[in-house]
């Protein structure tokens, strides 16, 4: 198991021999050891130096780093595991042939319904009555076959994601209000909860596609852009239902996250470094669940999913075989 680091403390971070060390601006101490990390995640104003990064370069870590309202700023990334020239020659052309590109558009937004559908089926009859938010979600699924470019296919996933989100308000306890999806920045503690949780999962998604021969900026769904990973945005869609949200949901009706733990600034709504905290712990602990994987034939963590779909991705760029989006059962 890799494990992932969270640095939420000002100061500084640096190579400490053969381990990296923190160096709080109140001079506390704490050591990470590196042995096993995939990545590190670094949320407060934190210095490092070329030192630290040739480091963790030399040992295969990444690291994540969140800048203002603890948005995803962007990641130094460690040189890639694998090289292939032929690799990334078969995933542009993908992305040049629009009929197969758009296939595989259609795979992800298959995919991400489905696991959104998941979340609502799960709630549904536990107090809720979801049925027409399930049949929204299957009409809009259903239609995919017949979208014949990118953004009629986007434009499903988003008609989609509107009927999920609509469930949100009714899900999570009084004083969570959503409202619908507002950012940049968020507007309330549910669409804060959800810009940081979502920024999570594409962090840990770049990390996935790293150790892989795929480019990260060569995307099917979302269009490739200048400062952005888009293939990571493609496939982090599959798993924001089943990691972001699901922290969400549980950590709110728990009551391990309260309206205490959030900080209103101006007209944006974020959480503080102690909701931050809480938050993350969560999500670590969700990457560690272990589900029974069909076609592996044994227990492995979401974690280790995400790199396993970066690799089916990539075999069905090399060799034609089908690509089959990971759907999450109950």
């Amino acid at each position: 198991m890799n494990d992932n680091y969270h640095v939420f403390s000002d100061g500084r971070i640096e190579r400490q021999d053969d381990t990296v060390r923190v160096v709080t601006d109140d001079g506390e101490k704490k050591y990470l050891p590196v042995e096993n990390a995939e990545a590190i995640f670094l949320h407060g104003q934190i210095e490092y130096n070329t030192r630290f990064v040739s480091f963790l370069n030399q040992e295969g870590v990444a690291v994540h780093v969140f800048g203002w309202h603890d948005h995803y700023a962007g990641s130094i990334m460690p040189k890639r595991g694998q090289t292939s020239g032929q690799t990334i020659v078969d995933q542009v052309r993908a992305y040049d042939d629009p009929s197969h590109r758009l296939e595989l558009a259609k795979a992800f937004v298959d995919g991400s319904i489905h696991n959104m559908r998941s979340n609502v089926t799960y709630y549904d009859g536990r107090g809720y009555d979801f049925e027409h938010v399930l049949e929204e979600l299957e009409d809009a699924r259903a239609s995919l076959n017949g979208m014949g470019t990118i953004d009629e296919t986007m434009g499903v996933e988003a008609r989609a994601r509107k009927a999920y989100y609509s469930t949100f308000d009714e899900i999570l306890p009084e004083g969570f209000v959503f409202g619908g999806r507002q950012y940049n920045p968020p507007n309330n503690e549910v669409n804060s909860l959800i810009s940081f949780g979502n920024s999570l999962v594409y962090a840990n998604v770049v990390s996935a596609i790293r150790a892989t021969a795929l480019d990260p900026t060569v995307s099917y769904l979302h269009e490739p852009g200048e400062r952005r990973y888009s293939l990571a945005l493609d496939i982090a869609d599959l798993f924001k239902p089943l990691l972001a949200d699901r922290v969400i949901f549980r950590l709110v009706n728990r009551g391990q996250l309260t309206t205490d733990d959030f900080e209103a600034d101006m007209n944006s709504c974020l959480l503080n470094e102690g909701g931050r905290k809480t938050y993350s712990k969560a999500y670590e602990e969700t990457l560690d669940e272990t589900i029974d994987h069909p076609d592996l034939g044994k227990k492995v963590s979401y974690q280790y999913l995400l790199r396993v779909e970066a690799y089916k991705l990539k075999k069905h760029l090399l060799t034609g075989e089908e690509y089959v989006p990971f759907r999450r059962w109950w």
